[in-house]
């Protein structure tokens, strides 16, 4: 590896976890609000972009939820009746065999496919759950005001803060000298000299699945996701609260059951 592409690395690895990035961040998040309050179309737009967004990203890494269950029958059907030992996979012509194992334990990875690229799109969907004790009870512009005031707060501080521990995290599990956040940016110029590779490839048995670095990269899409929803839904809730209850819910794009999903609510 050249010492340019080095210190380049040391570089993203001290910028992505760095108070700048989170300032910059805030800033982009700042600056698009303050041209939507100039046009109330362009932050509509934002809006609808961001959510198409986690909406598109959710509704894509959801089938990984099927693919799961399949590959868990697949498992079980070749270990339980036909005594296979290993499942070898080659698509154009590359063979890829792996231990049962290994594809048992992998099957992880569509669970935390599921559940770091789904948060976004369950939120849009409003699928989360919350505590309406006092929300359920208040006006339309209050709600909305009760939004932005958690996306400012709990939203974005909480991403960020994940953002900051999980950059790190993923770092020193991909290259050697081991990255601290504690590291000034001169201090990791100096590790860059003697900086490599170092994938981590240990899994929990001998045989089982060896890619736990992807969930790592999982945790820091995951956050974020978050982030952009919370910019999204600040947003969304601004522009509620300007225009009035009629707002509500404008160019939401929420899954449906089909026809009969209209029966089956106006029976709750």
């Amino acid at each position: 590896m050249e010492q340019s592409t080095k210190e380049s690395i040391m570089w993203i690895v001290y910028y992505g976890g760095s108070t700048e990035f989170a300032l910059i961040a805030l800033g982009v998040f700042a600056l698009v609000f303050v041209l939507g309050v100039i046009k109330r179309d362009f932050l509509w737009g934002v809006v609808r972009v961001l959510e198409g967004f986690a909406n598109s990203f959710g509704r894509f890494f959801a089938w990984a939820g099927l693919l799961m269950v399949l590959q868990q029958i697949v498992i079980v059907f070749l270990q339980r009746i036909f005594r296979v030992a290993e499942i070898s996979f080659g698509p154009a012509g590359y063979s890829f065999t792996k231990d049962l194992s290994w594809w048992s334990e992998e099957l992880k990875l569509y669970n935390a496919m599921v559940v770091a690229m789904c948060a976004a799109y369950t939120f849009v969907q409003g699928g989360h759950v919350r505590v309406d004790l006092i929300y359920s009870a208040v006006s339309h512009r209050t709600k909305r005001a009760i939004d932005m005031f958690g996306s400012v707060v709990f939203m974005m501080p909480v991403a960020i803060i994940m953002w900051m521990y999980s950059w790190y995290f993923l770092w020193r599990h991909l290259i050697t000298p081991k990255p601290s956040a504690s590291d000034t940016l001169d201090r990791l110029m100096l590790k860059a000299r003697a900086v490599r590779w170092n994938v981590e490839t240990i899994g929990f048995s001998p045989n089982g699945f060896s890619a736990y670095f992807l969930f790592k990269v999982l945790i820091l899409i995951y956050c974020g996701m978050i982030f952009i929803q919370a910019m999204s839904f600040f947003y969304r809730s601004y522009l509620e609260y300007v225009e009035g209850e009629d707002s509500a819910g404008k160019f939401l794009d929420r899954d449906t059951l089909g026809e009969g999903e209209e029966a089956y609510e106006g029976t709750h």
